[in-house]
């Protein structure tokens, strides 16, 4: 097996830097079995983070060291065992010997193999191994970098060093196997790193590097997420781009600032295009600073077009939680990367893009109505408007309710078991002698109607039954019938009791300029029953609709209460657009 070694000071850029590290424990990287780990174990050499000097610490067997160290005067040799995180095909390796000086492992070699899934390990006689990097000469207290032909896909590799002694670190780099559903309308998370998504360009990493953002999971720590350094300029911002694992038609995205308390983002925005190149061409907006990571790209020209186009305009972030955000993607085709830009600057953990490969079904013409399935025996739609012989459908997602998400139309009522979770805006005072933490005016009362309506605010009760709801597959869907507004005031919702099993469905829209509801700008939330919501004054919603069983929910709203359109306007939205609208969730 031919390979290459790659000496430190041949190149400023990672000869790796656009490969996956197949091996890291973030992926879900294992040793299975090792031969002999006396001194140190050898679950070290998967860890992420560089190896740390432990001179002059001890323990029972001896010295300690951050890596895998065998004891002394082994007749063959030591090896490990590692399962990768994910199947992929191999390119290179990082065989780190660092803190390791006169018992550093003198020479490696590496085998690999693939087995099925479900399949036992393989041990260290299997004759199905296949040398991919031949015995190497090793030296003290540094990394060594191999290069070797792409390999065949593979999920098992074993780490032989002879005779004995100690590596830091063993890092495996290749390109994912890519894992995407059976059928090409099914939604799944297209930049997911076991998708065969890969961040591709950061303007900045100077805290945690931008490949976090793909890794399966939500990690431990800040120390896994993507975090630039603190901006000192006016309208300053950072960005990062990932090439989707397949080209896609974009459904929605995950945010996720787990972990970021006081340092994530203010606000961000999402750009996606659709390009042949690794790195799509850079743009006079976005043009690479000194900071950028690959290096190489910090002199690359901007292209005279831009042709980004915007999927998601800029929303607000907070701190530690997943923000579920639509994005506007219809009829702007089909995207293979997308530019997540942040202002000023911070901390990101996750970044997940939902889409489908073909589109998801949706916007189809309907003739009377759907087909017919087990689970569903009756048809799901079963009258057309009056005047028309078939009706379009639109499918919108239900996402997770969250504050900066709905901020457009309302605020969300809720407390956080982490204090530094709230939205920065929100005051949290002590309260009860220390028993209680008060999150202050979360919303205002609104009212604007005329003098002398009679109008009253007060407090009523919805008791709720659940909604109809059907099965399309592994997804759950419920038929949006009608919309409502509230003119002269604002509308609050609070459920009474705290079953965390009861959910309900909250379907907003922006009033048009037709002073109609815009059918585009609808959005779908999933609440749990430990949040309420407050309609904005005026904002078209869905009749409150519960979707797992009863439900009783306080409703604290002005009203004159006479049953006339200025208290509740109301429409049937089928004769109003002309079309169904389906809200899908899980």
């Amino acid at each position: 097996m031919s390979y290459d070694r790659i000496l430190s000071d041949q190149s400023s850029v990672h000869p790796f830097a656009t490969t996956i590290e197949l091996s890291s424990v973030a992926l879900g990287g294992a040793v299975v079995s090792v031969s002999d780990e006396f001194f140190a174990e050898a679950f070290h050499l998967l860890l992420v983070q560089p190896a740390q000097s432990l001179k002059g610490q001890f323990g029972p067997n001896g010295a300690l060291y951050d890596g895998w160290e065998s004891r002394r005067h082994n007749p063959a040799h030591d090896w490990a065992i590692i399962k990768l995180g994910t199947t992929g095909t191999v390119v290179g390796f990082d065989i780190d010997t660092t803190h390791f000086n006169g018992n550093e492992g003198p020479e490696a070699s590496v085998d690999a193999l693939l087995i099925a899934e479900g399949e036992e390990a393989p041990t260290a006689d299997d004759a199905r191994w296949t040398e991919i990097l031949p015995k190497v000469s090793l030296g003290p207290t540094s990394s060594h970098l191999f290069k070797i032909p792409e390999t065949q896909a593979i999920n098992y590799v074993k780490l032989n060093m002879y005779p004995d002694g100690g590596i830091a670190r063993f890092r495996v780099y290749g390109n994912v196997v890519p894992i995407h559903p059976k059928s090409p309308g099914e939604v799944f998370d297209l930049g997911h790193v076991f998708a065969g998504g890969k961040v591709v360009f950061t303007s900045d990493q100077h805290f945690g590097v931008g490949s976090n953002l793909t890794l399966p999971g939500r990690g431990e720590d800040m120390s896994d997420g993507w975090e630039t350094k603190r901006s000192r300029q006016p309208a300053h911002k950072d960005w990062v781009i990932i090439k989707l694992g397949a080209a896609g038609h974009l459904s929605h995205v995950a945010i996720d600032t787990a972990n970021f308390k006081g340092n994530f983002p203010q606000y961000c925005e999402l750009h996606a295009i659709n390009s042949d190149s690794d790195i799509p061409p850079h743009t006079a907006s976005h043009a690479p600073p000194p900071t950028c990571y690959p290096a190489s790209e910090k002199d690359a020209p901007c292209a005279d077009e831009d042709k980004w186009a915007l999927v998601l305009p800029q929303v607000y972030l907070g701190p530690h939680r997943e923000h579920f955000f639509q994005v506007d993607s219809a009829g702007k085709g089909v995207f293979t990367h997308v530019r997540l830009t942040i202002y000023p600057d911070g901390g990101v953990k996750r970044v997940r893009v939902f889409g489908s490969k073909e589109p998801s079904p949706g916007n189809e013409s309907l003739t009377q109505s759907f087909e017919k399935s087990e689970e569903d025996p009756e048809p799901a739609v079963s009258e057309v408007p009056t005047g028309q012989t078939s009706v379009s459908r639109r499918r919108i997602p239900a996402l997770p309710l969250t504050p900066e998400a709905f901020a457009p139309f309302g605020q969300v009522i809720q407390s956080y078991s982490d204090v530094t979770g709230a939205p920065r805006s929100v005051k949290v005072t002590p309260a009860n002698f220390g028993t209680a933490a008060k999150y202050h005016k979360l919303s205002l009362l609104e009212s604007s109607y005329p003098e002398g309506s009679g109008a009253t605010a007060g407090i009523s009760v919805y008791r709720c039954q659940a909604a109809e709801v059907t099965r399309n597959g592994a997804r759950r869907e419920v038929m949006l019938d009608a919309l409502e507004r509230h003119p002269y005031t604002n509308q609050a919702f609070l459920p009474m009791g705290h079953d965390k099993d009861n959910k309900y469905l909250v379907v907003v829209a922006k009033n048009g300029s037709d002073d109609r509801p815009d059918i585009s700008s609808l959005r779908a939330f999933i609440a749990q029953a430990n949040q309420g919501i407050v309609y904005n004054t005026g904002t078209w919603h869905q009749p409150m609709t519960v979707l797992d069983g009863p439900m009783d929910l306080a409703c604290v709203e002005t009203q004159i209460g006479n049953g006339e359109a200025v208290d509740c306007e109301v429409i049937d939205l089928r004769q109003e657009s002309g079309e169904r609208v389906v809200v899908q969730f899980q």
